[in-house]
């Protein structure tokens, strides 16, 4: 018995090298209770530390968990940056980030629509700086906003705005009123490179050499309704001259000077200097433009202004100035014809 016992033994310790607890060390208990021996048992042996570590996740709260881990990395980037305050969302918001926003304008009582984009199109103009966002722009009841200008040519400038389109020749200075008061410089360049503006831009040059030009056409208007008033009539005539050459010689002796301008001394030029008998003079200039040129200005501004005028030459000057020298300068006669203010009284007025 004892040399089974023995062998017992020995085969034990020759397979495993581990005694093997005897039968009287298992007791009967339930294995609820063995784990929570077990977890009491831990929990005392183990250095408090390890239990840190354990739920705190090695001290990095902060650090994204294994869910969050494969989000993207300009995500993360993104949420670790501090929040920036929000712009303000009136007209500013709206405005700067949706060029392509519809807007409902009310032009002095006409409507349009157009796209934002549309009016700020170019960034030196009126429109470009009222919907900018800097301005408080007032609308009308149905919430269109409002521009106190006449609408009859605003429909040309968004044309323009929208596709370069210009107007037709007969609102051509219309529309270029409506883009100086906009102040849309490639509208106007546009305009004055076409007809009539392209002669209206010559025209002016040439009226600019003349800085009496528009003193004397107001002088033209105050003496004529003077004579009419006195005379009791509608219509007034007046002597006019108008001389492109300084030099007062006639045709045959052109051929002795070497140009229109003679060249003379201070006491020289006092003996020509004279002032032909007539109620007003234009001249002298130095220009292409001829005398025609000037007559044909002074009755197209008259007649802007509602004034009738008829023009005929009647001869020239012949005031003798020194030796063989004489004035040669052209006089015309002018008919200024009052504009009819009421049909019914037969009320004439200049």
């Amino acid at each position: 018995m004892q040399q089974n016992g023995s062998s017992g033994s020995n085969g034990s310790e020759g397979c495993g090298g581990r005694e093997r607890q005897p039968l009287s060390s298992f007791s009967p208990i339930p294995a609820a209770t063995t784990r929570v021996r077990r977890f009491i048992q831990e929990r005392r042996t183990l250095p408090l530390p390890k239990v840190m570590v354990v739920f705190s996740a090695a001290g990095e709260a902060d650090k994204p968990s294994d869910a969050m881990s494969s989000s993207d990395p300009a995500a993360e980037e993104d949420a670790r940056k501090p929040a920036s305050p929000s712009p303000s969302k009136p007209l500013r918001s709206s405005l700067n980030s949706q060029e392509q926003e519809v807007i409902s304008l009310n032009v002095g009582g006409t409507y349009f629509t157009t796209r934002l984009s549309t009016l700020r199109r170019y960034e030196d103009t009126m429109l470009a700086a009222m919907f900018s966002g800097r301005h408080c722009i007032p609308r009308d009841a149905e919430g269109r906003y409002f521009i106190d200008r006449d609408g009859t040519y605003f429909t040309d400038v968004l044309n323009f705005l929208r596709e370069g389109e210009l107007p037709q020749r007969d609102r051509v200075r219309a529309v270029h009123r409506e883009a100086q008061y906009y102040a849309i410089g490639p509208l106007m360049d546009s305009l004055e490179d076409i007809q009539p503006l392209t002669g209206e831009k010559v025209r002016q040059a040439f009226l600019d050499l003349l800085p009496y030009y528009r003193d004397n056409l107001e002088r033209i208007v105050e003496i004529a309704k003077l004579r009419a008033m006195q005379k009791k009539a509608r219509f007034a005539k007046l002597k006019i001259c108008v001389y492109k050459e300084e030099m007062p010689i006639t045709p045959y002796e052109r051929p002795l000077f070497n140009s229109l301008r003679f060249e003379r001394s201070d006491s020289e030029a006092k003996l020509f200097e004279h002032h032909c008998e007539v109620d007003v003079s234009f001249g002298p200039w130095e220009a292409v433009a001829d005398v025609y040129d000037l007559l044909h200005c002074i009755v197209s501004d008259l007649a802007e202004r509602g004034i009738a005028a008829e023009q005929q030459c009647i001869g020239v000057c012949d005031k003798h100035l020194i030796n063989h020298y004489y004035c040669k300068r052209p006089i015309y006669e002018f008919k200024i014809t009052a504009k009819l203010v009421n049909n019914c009284r037969g009320f004439f007025i200049f």
